[in-house]
């Protein structure tokens, strides 16, 4: 899985490209802020068992927050009033940046819930592009693969209660980098 750190990179490189004009170091910062926030489900996992990529993980958030934006854009526009275009442009960068740099990396990698908790499943959208000479040009991206659910599907975290004989003594690992080929993506 992505470190958070991999997913502030690709936030800072969303920020970066879209926010343009209106990109300075409040505007960069939250939607840093939004990419790293779906990982906050990480410490869940005191209190739900699973919650790891489900409770922050899922399109149920991203889309709540899309249909509040849209309906405050169309109508009243109080980020319009009271930030004008830079507010608005941060919001929508920093919901477009928790979708695709919190959430949509992982569901690339490993899998999330997403759309816990309406329906308990994590999915993997990870597969191949090829071109074969006897069936012509495959692909299975587009074929989400059942991972399981918040009761049979675990992810490691640093913050995961150790387990063993004397708890007290587990190593926590927080991953940042776990592989050449990740640092570089």
């Amino acid at each position: 899985m992505p470190s958070t750190v991999v997913h502030v990179a690709v936030g800072a490189l969303l920020a970066t490209s879209l926010l343009a004009e209106q990109f300075d170091t409040r505007a960069a910062v939250i939607v840093l802020a939004a990419a790293a926030f779906p990982d906050i489900d990480t410490l869940v996992g005191f209190w739900i068992q699973g919650g790891h990529r489900a409770v922050f993980h899922n399109l149920l958030i991203p889309t709540v927050i899309g249909i509040v934006l849209l309906a405050d854009l169309l109508g009243k526009n109080r980020i319009g009033r009271r930030w004008g275009a830079y507010g608005v442009r941060v919001a929508w960068v920093s919901l477009f940046a928790f979708v695709v740099a919190g959430i949509g990396l992982d569901l690339v990698k490993n899998g999330v819930n997403v759309f816990y908790p309406i329906h308990d499943q994590f999915y993997s959208v990870s597969g191949k592009l090829s071109v074969s000479n006897k069936h012509g040009i495959v692909q299975t991206f587009l074929e989400p693969h059942a991972r399981g659910t918040t009761h049979t599907t675990h992810y490691d975290t640093g913050f995961d209660l150790a387990q063993g004989p004397d708890p007290r003594n587990e190593e926590r690992v927080f991953p940042i980098v776990r592989s050449g080929r990740q640092l570089a993506s």
